[in-house]
């Protein structure tokens, strides 16, 4: 390291209190203008950490109340007195700025999140899942995808968990801005809310009842890879908790199975595949480049 370097490492350490502050190493002048707006949209923006500060923001309070009518559409749960020798988990808000590709604001998202920590394990829970598709499945289907020419398209699940049914007997006390003084109930969850450590099979297990009546049949190398077959018509599903992947060799058929899955599920059809599992998926007639 040059003394010019080391001496302009001090004094940032000095303004920033931090010994070897990123400032110093990182450097976005040579990112296009389109990336340094992108990195500017999605650091100038902080997200409330606490309900009580999320409340001075008028945006972050309709995120709240568009997760309460998701609850009340659903039927997530009951008003009910707590049972003696039933212990309630607590649970909490959480607060997320969806971006988009270009690093614009997608929507403000608040999410109602289970303790799930404090749950005991064959009482509150007995077996957990998650439907995570291995990345080798994924770079395969980009592969063939490439070779065979087929479309790639890509569709996210709106309040995926909250499609699962609980099967335990969960309670849970009254969440920040629901709690009314002097109430004595809880709410018993009839719906698998996020952070329960049993949401993602509960989730999965729905997804893949419902896809396997649709004639789609479940890969036994990667239990998140669906595949349907119609005399020469193929089409391929591949979920990752909530985002799907859809592609194969008739967009009659895709075009069905989206259909099919919006009946089924609160689904927002995203288009081309473009971003998945925070990689950059560019398509030209070359072929397919990822970019994290």
């Amino acid at each position: 390291m040059s003394p010019l370097s080391t001496s302009t490492t001090k004094s940032a350490s000095s303004r920033s209190g931090t010994q070897y502050p990123l400032s110093s190493f990182i450097f976005y002048q040579s990112l296009s203008p389109s990336h340094q707006i992108f990195i500017n949209n999605i650091t100038s923006t902080l997200e409330p950490t606490t309900y009580k500060q999320a409340l001075s923001d008028p945006r972050w309070c309709e995120a709240m109340r568009t997760e309460l009518t998701a609850f009340e559409n659903q039927k997530t749960w009951s008003l009910v007195p707590l049972p003696p020798h039933c212990r309630p988990i607590g649970s909490k808000w959480v607060f997320r700025i969806k971006y988009k590709f270009d690093g614009s604001v997608e929507r403000y998202n608040a999410r109602l999140v289970a303790k799930g920590f404090n749950q005991q394990e064959r009482l509150d829970y007995h077996e957990t899942f998650s439907p995570i598709a291995k990345l080798t499945t994924v770079r395969c289907l980009l592969a063939l995808t490439v070779v065979r020419n087929w479309s790639l398209f890509q569709m996210d699940v709106n309040n995926a968990f909250l499609h699962g049914d609980l099967h335990e007997e969960v309670y849970m006390t009254p969440p920040p801005g629901l709690c009314r003084q002097g109430e004595k109930v809880v709410r018993r969850l009839h719906k698998s809310l996020y952070g329960l450590k049993q949401v993602p099979r509960n989730w999965f297990a729905k997804f893949s009842e419902a896809i396997k009546t649709a004639g789609f049949s479940q890969s036994h190398s990667d239990h998140s890879l669906f595949v349907q077959e119609k005399g020469s018509t193929l089409t391929v599903v591949l979920i990752y908790v909530d985002d799907i992947i859809i592609t194969g060799n008739n967009n009659s058929a895709i075009q069905d199975i989206k259909l099919f899955l919006q009946k089924q599920f609160h689904i927002k059809d995203l288009g081309k595949l473009k971003y998945f599992l925070g990689l950059e998926v560019a398509r030209s007639k070359a072929g397919i480049v990822i970019s994290q």
